[in-house]
C-alpha cells in the first residue's frame, strides 16, 4: 500500500470523527432547548409583574400580596407546584386592601374580604383536585392588572420558554442556532478538504509519481 493511500485513509478517519462529534454536539443542544418549558398560562394571569417560579419539589411556597412599585401585584405572579404543596399568600401592607380569589380553574382560592394589614396570610394546600392551571386575582384591583396563576401537578399544558407556542414545537435559542450554523460550516469545509485531498493527494504531498 502506498504512502498516499495511508495518508488519505488517515485523513478520512479524522474527518469522519470530527463530523460525528459536531453532529452530536448539535443534537445535545437541541434536546436541552426542547426541555425548557413552563405552564401555558392564561394571558390575563401574567398580571402586573409577570414573575415566574417553578416550585415543584418544594413542600411550601410564599407569594407576596401587594408587591411591585405600586403594591398592586402578586410576586411571584405565576407559580408551578406539586400536589400537596402549601401555598401561602402574605400581605406586604402596600397598595391598599387585597384578597385572593379564583377567576377560572380547578383550585378554589378564596381568602375572603379584602385585607390591608401587613403580615396577614392566607394558606392553601393543593391536592389532586386542583390539578391544572388556575387563574386568580385581587377583586378590588382586577381592573388594573392584579392577577396571578397557580399550576398544580405535572399534567398541565405547557409552552416552550420564550417560544409562545405549544410544547410540541421545538424552540431553538440563539446560542443553539449559532452552534448549528457553525457545525454546518465545519462539516462542509471538512468534506471539501477531503475531496481535494483524495483527488490531488499525490501532488499535495509531493509524492506525484508521474
Amino acid at each position: 500500500m502506498s504512502s498516499d493511500d495511508v495518508s488519505r485513509r488517515a485523513f478520512m478517519r479524522t474527518a469522519a470523527g470530527a463530523t460525528a462529534a459536531a453532529g452530536a454536539a448539535t443534537a445535545t443542544a437541541g434536546t436541552a432547548a426542547a426541555q425548557e418549558v413552563e405552564p401555558d398560562w392564561p394571558s390575563a394571569a401574567v398580571g402586573n409583574v409577570g414573575s415566574y417560579t417553578d416550585a415543584r419539589g418544594q413542600d411550601s411556597v410564599t407569594v407576596s400580596v401587594g408587591a411591585g412599585d405600586q403594591g398592586l401585584a402578586f410576586d411571584p405572579t405565576l407559580v408551578w407546584v406539586d400536589e400537596g404543596t402549601t401555598v401561602t399568600w402574605e400581605w406586604t401592607g402596600a397598595g391598599g386592601s387585597h384578597n385572593v380569589q379564583t377567576v377560572e380553574g380547578p383550585a378554589g382560592l378564596d381568602s375572603g374580604a379584602p385585607v390591608g394589614e401587613e403580615g396577614y396570610t392566607y394558606e392553601y394546600e393543593t391536592s389532586s383536585e386542583d390539578a391544572g392551571i388556575t387563574h386568580y386575582h385581587c377583586v378590588p384591583h382586577t381592573a388594573i392588572g392584579m392577577h396571578g396563576g397557580l399550576a398544580v401537578g405535572g399534567d398541565v399544558a405547557t409552552v416552550e420558554v420564550g417560544g409562545g407556542g405549544s410544547s410540541n414545537a421545538v424552540f431553538v435559542p440563539d446560542a443553539a442556532r449559532a452552534l448549528g450554523i457553525a457545525t454546518f460550516i465545519a462539516m462542509v469545509s471538512t468534506l471539501g478538504l477531503a475531496f481535494v485531498f483524495m483527488k490531488y493527494g499525490g501532488t499535495i504531498t509531493g509524492q506525484d509519481q508521474a
